[in-house]
């Protein structure tokens, strides 16, 4: 699974220092796409990673990071000197670094492939993707990046989850791109029509530091969940909750991922191929409208299950493959599902019930393989942002299953894994590359990996 959650925030919270000394802007011309969301540019002999660039332009930028000691800077574009023939109007104002400049501030995150047309996004995400596969897994594929079936022209539209901060007068804002900053903001064109509809940004929010708001894929009444700040009074947080209006309203609490209703439910059903989930409060799911049934499709037609086969589903999370999992190998088959989380553990065994041939555990990968003593047919994992890892992949190599699918959100840590299979003999069959975040550097793959043969 992608570690972005169904609440998952449009922009990047702050995981960085800032600059250690104020360096003058500068002009650069512009290299490759690095993964990340960054393009390669040189400055007196040092790397420097540049966002909101494209290939050969030559740009202006601002550095953002200059530890002295760093190997590589951080920069963003402010001016552009020679533009690209693929650059484009942005189509998210806060997001468009150059108009942030003019106002004097840095962009926020989330869609930092906006500037790109939406053809040479998909090119250039083939591009990372193959990189990534050539320097860490030694392996030579270039894949065409597949846009979800129905996807708008204009990439827009299509995200169901969101999460935003609350600046210090009460409105929805978001972070700027690595930053504790916060920009007001009254739109978010990524989202589903349904996110814009709730008018959230006409509403005080004081009291409030975090607004989650889920949609259903298929439509539906919104789940908006509120993160209350410390020592914010309960009749303050429902004063806010009557204000809202259109959608359910809960609290949530950001560490135990705990949902108390404040008025409606507080969970979500979602329906994919026929089959219906439910999904509670922060839950993951997956973000784009049309991912669920791009990927189930996508892995149903790579390990093509069997009556009476025996499958694991690792990082199952709600059983979104599971569920179909489940139903291909019958009563006669067995399903393993393996998820870390206990709330999502308690969706899945709501969306498996009556389903005897599925085993949920709730618990790490690597300690619910060492205990399964069972041979696997196959195996699907759909790991976070971080990967499986050497350990996990090594036990699914010991299980011996005639294939293995991966889904994976990231493409590094992927080729990294897919390194440790061809290591052990195993090969890469089938390859695909999803475009399901449009306007962002993010991309989805599922991958068929084959054992050695006998």
């Amino acid at each position: 699974m992608t570690d972005a959650p169904a609440t998952a925030t449009a922009g990047q919270q702050p995981t960085a220092p800032q600059p250690t000394e104020v360096v003058p802007d500068v002009e650069l011309t512009i290299g490759r796409p690095a993964h990340g969301g960054h393009f390669v540019a040189r400055h007196e002999g040092r790397v420097v990673f540049v966002r909101h660039a494209l290939p050969d332009e030559r740009v202006r930028v601002r550095f953002t990071e200059t530890e002295p000691t760093a190997s590589f800077w951080r920069a963003d574009v402010v001016e552009v000197l020679e533009a690209s023939p693929q650059r484009t109007g942005h189509p998210w104002r806060p997001a468009d670094a150059l108009a942030a400049a003019a106002r004097g501030r840095a962009a926020v995150g989330g869609a930092e492939f906006g500037h790109i047309r939406l053809g040479e996004q998909r090119r250039l995400k083939g591009a990372i993707f193959r990189e990534q596969l050539e320097r860490l897994a030694h392996a030579e594929r270039t894949p065409t990046v597949e846009a979800a079936p129905g996807e708008a022209e204009d990439g827009l539209g299509w995200r169901t989850r969101a999460a935003f901060a609350v600046d210090r007068s009460g409105h929805l804002a978001m972070h700027q791109h690595r930053s504790h900053e916060v920009v007001q903001v009254r739109e978010m064109p990524l989202a589903v029509p349904a996110v814009n509809a709730l008018g959230l940004w006409a509403i005080d929010l004081t009291g409030v530091d975090r607004v989650d708001v889920a949609v259903p894929s298929g439509g539906g009444e919104p789940l908006v969940l509120l993160v209350p700040s410390a020592g914010t009074h309960p009749r303050r947080v429902a004063a806010i909750a009557a204000a809202i209006t259109g959608a359910s309203v809960a609290v949530l609490d950001p560490e135990s991922g705990r949902v108390q209703r404040l008025k409606g439910r507080t969970w979500l059903q979602e329906s994919v191929l026929g089959v219906d989930y439910r999904i509670t409060g922060a839950g993951f799911w997956q973000i784009h409208r049309g991912a669920p049934e791009t990927l189930v499709g996508a892995v149903l037609d790579g390990l093509q299950p069997a009556a009476g086969e025996r499958l694991a589903d690792l990082y199952a999370g709600a059983g979104l493959f599971t569920v179909p999992l489940a139903r291909a190998v019958g009563p006669g088959g067995a399903v393993l599902s393996v998820e870390g989380s206990a709330g999502t553990v308690r969706d899945a065994r709501r969306n498996l019930h009556g389903q005897a041939q599925a085993s949920i555990v709730q618990g790490r990968v690597d300690a619910a393989l060492g205990r399964w003593s069972d041979p696997l047919d196959a195996v699907l994992l759909d790991p976070p942002r971080a990967g499986a890892g050497r350990k996990v992949v090594g036990q699914i190599i010991a299980a011996r299953p005639r294939a293995v699918g991966y889904v994976s959100c990231d493409p590094a840590s992927f080729a990294r894994d897919l390194g440790y299979f061809l290591t052990a003999g195993w090969s890469l069959d089938t390859l695909r590359v999803f475009d399901l975040y449009p306007h962002t550097h993010h991309m989805e793959s599922f991958a068929r990996l084959l054992p050695p043969r006998a």
